[in-house]
This record gives C-alpha cells, structure tokens and sequence, in this order.
C-alpha cells in the first residue's frame, strides 16, 4: 500500500493510523528530543502528544504535494512552542559538526573552521529567538527543504526562503563585527 492509500484508510479507521505512527514516531521524536535538549520523558510526552492530535485531525489533513511529515513536524512544533511558552524555558540547538560546518559556509563564505569559530558560531545561534532558530535547525541541521518549511509553519514557501536568509544576513552581519 502507498502512504496516500495509508492515509485514506487512516482518515476512515483509526487502526490505520498506527501505520503512519510506526513510521514517523522516531524521527518526530528525534526532532522534539532536541528541541528540548535530551529531555527524554517531556520530548515522549509532547511525541505522543503530537500524534493524538494528529489521529484526531486527520480528516483536516490534505495533501498538498508534501511528505506526510510536514504536517506531523508542524503539529510537534506547536506543541513544543505550546510547551515553552508555558514553561518559559530557553531552547538550545544540539548540532552535528557536519551541519555547523554548512552553516558556517553560509555565514562566513569560508570552508574549515578553527575552534574560536565553532565557538563564535554557537554564541550567535544563542543570540536568535525561538522560531529563528528553529528555521536555522530545520533547514540546516534537519536538512528540511524550504517547501516543507513552509508547510510546517503554514507560510509560503518564499517567505520560508526569505525569513531562512534574513537570518543568514544578520549572523553574517554580525560575524563581521
């Protein structure tokens, strides 16, 4: 069966459902897990969260051309922005090395980084509010296209390319100083 075969049976019985759970359970997982920096029993919590909300909406769902995921990653990001407003917690990014490495690129037009710049780096990801960094980790850490991103954040994809670069333009701006 195809996911969109998956789908329409989900939308009718819920036992379907469970299918697309299997599917995506660990990645959404990996995705809060991180947003809550290793906090593995509320990044559990606000998984299973994320798929009763899910099962209870799918006959909202559409398919606009994009991968399942998208709509489970803008339900677990509501649900992780819901947490924090409520708990009034700062995030933090945990990064691969590879992927700093791609975003240092960006920012800085180089290619290999010193420690000082590994470090300069992370104290700029620290300086960006909430929903900039979680466009900076979707796009560059996650490895999520802009036509997702906008679909997880219920915008255009231009406006998803332009808030990505104006991010971009304001580390760079501030790498130089």
């Amino acid at each position: 069966m195809t996911e969109a075969e998956i789908i329409q049976l989900a939308k009718k019985q819920q036992e379907y459902f469970g299918v697309l759970y299997e599917k995506y359970f660990e990645q959404i997982f990996r995705f809060v897990f991180k947003r809550l920096s290793g906090d593995e029993e509320t990044a559990g919590d606000l998984t299973q969260q994320t798929f009763i909300k899910a099962m209870a909406n799918m006959d909202r769902y559409t398919d606009m051309g994009l991968p399942f995921s998208s709509w489970l990653y803008r339900i677990a990001q509501n649900e992780v922005s819901m947490h924090f407003r409520s708990a009034k917690k700062t995030i933090t990014v945990n990064v691969e090395q590879q992927a700093v490495l791609g975003l240092l690129d960006e920012v800085t037009a180089s290619h290999g980084m010193s420690m000082e710049e590994q470090e300069k780096l992370v104290q700029l990801l620290n300086e960006l509010d909430q929903e900039q960094c979680d466009l900076i980790e979707l796009r560059y850490f996650q490895g999520i296209s802009f036509r997702e991103i906008s679909e997880i954040y219920n915008i255009t994809e231009a406006n998803a390319k332009m808030r990505v670069y104006r991010i971009l333009e304001k580390l760079k701006s501030k790498w130089g100083q």
